[in-house]
């Protein structure tokens, strides 16, 4: 799995005159908790940029002063209307301990069905698992070369070595439906 460097400033003040002050800088005040005590601190805007608007998950690479942390993002805040980050929490992880975090879900090969005429809907584009960090993919293949049209691929078929999947088994991640010019050309057939 990728990790993402993030340089942060150590904050002084925790209210909220000190986290305005911190906002008008352009900064995000954030906290990194896990193990032992909180550190709160706080990463220019731009910085979250790689980090966040992109379908890959990302472990991140703390470091504030002389203090380095691997750590995950568990929750970001967003301004409701300009949609800034407003808050970072950041969870502390570490190599011998389990995590859990999203990963995205990848396709691969041909759907029998798409080539007769299906379309291809991937309903989950990120699965829950829990594991070792370096047993950690970039991404979750799910192979398309069985579905048929009418059919899907739910999360109970599909397994990755040494980790676990904590999404429900029941849960269709991608399905190949009927589309309409295939129902018209299948009743013009029938006729």
């Amino acid at each position: 799995m990728k990790v993402i460097a993030l340089k942060g400033d150590p904050r002084e003040g925790l209210g909220k005159s000190a986290t305005k002050k911190v906002r008008s800088e352009g900064k995000v005040p954030c906290v990194i908790y896990g193990k032992g005590e909180n550190h709160h601190f706080s990463v220019y805007q731009a910085d979250f940029k790689n980090l966040i608007f992109t379908p890959n998950t990302y472990l991140v690479q703390v470091t504030v002063g002389d203090m380095v942390k691997l750590a995950k993002v568990q929750e970001l805040q967003y301004h409701p209307v300009s949609e800034d980050i407003i808050h970072a929490d950041f969870y502390e992880v570490d190599a011998d301990n389990p995590i859990s975090i999203a990963l995205p879900v990848k396709v691969v090969g041909s759907s029998p069905g798409v080539i007769g005429g299906g379309k291809l809907q991937v309903k989950i584009k990120k699965l829950m698992v829990s594991g070792l960090i370096s047993d950690l993919p970039e991404f979750i293949e799910v192979s398309l070369d069985t579905l048929e049209i009418g059919k899907s691929v739910k999360v109970g078929e599909i397994s990755v070595d040494k980790l676990t999947l904590l999404d429900s088994p029941n849960n269709s991640i991608v399905s190949c439906i009927v589309t309409r010019a295939a129902k018209s050309a299948g009743l013009e057939g029938e006729e």
